[in-house]
């Protein structure tokens, strides 16, 4: 067998698994918040900003604007965002979060980082580690995306 083939050699698996593993400790606290680790990336996209094309939030997020329609008519169902038609274009979608999205964010903010603190806390790596594997993973997902 190819050396370069076998399966602990690959970075990719690395992420994969890193990134299904990381979304799999945060569903106890997103559960308890009522929403699902997409709807916490638009949430945190909205909180940064509010009052956003669909399309600025696709393009935050690096996903098809199909595919985060969906997550969007959703998140309206549940009472945390509203669309409307743009004033200028028609065609665009702004999407804004309702009191009930606002107030959201104060109980992601009690929940989650220290959730994933105490998840996390096993890992021997630092503050300072995760900084910079945040930079490296950056510097991947730009090479990636171009």
């Amino acid at each position: 067998m190819h050396a370069e083939l076998q399966l602990d050699n690959q970075i990719c698996f690395r992420l994969y698994t890193a990134a299904r593993l990381i979304t799999q400790a945060y569903t106890p606290m997103l559960t308890e918040l009522g929403i699902t680790y997409p709807q916490y990336l638009v949430l945190m996209v909205l909180w940064q900003k509010d009052c956003q094309p669909v399309n600025d939030i696709a393009h935050r997020l690096m996903l098809e604007t199909n595919t985060v329609t969906p997550l969007l008519q959703r998140m309206e169902k549940l009472d945390i965002v509203t669309r409307r038609k743009g004033e200028q274009d028609k065609r665009q979608q702004i999407v804004s979060l309702t009191e009930k999205g606002r107030s959201m964010e104060e109980k992601a903010y009690k929940l989650i980082p220290s959730g994933m603190g105490e998840t996390l806390k096993a890992c021997p790596l630092q503050i300072d580690d995760y900084a910079h594997l945040a930079s490296e993973l950056d510097s991947i997902i730009n090479t990636l995306k171009k």
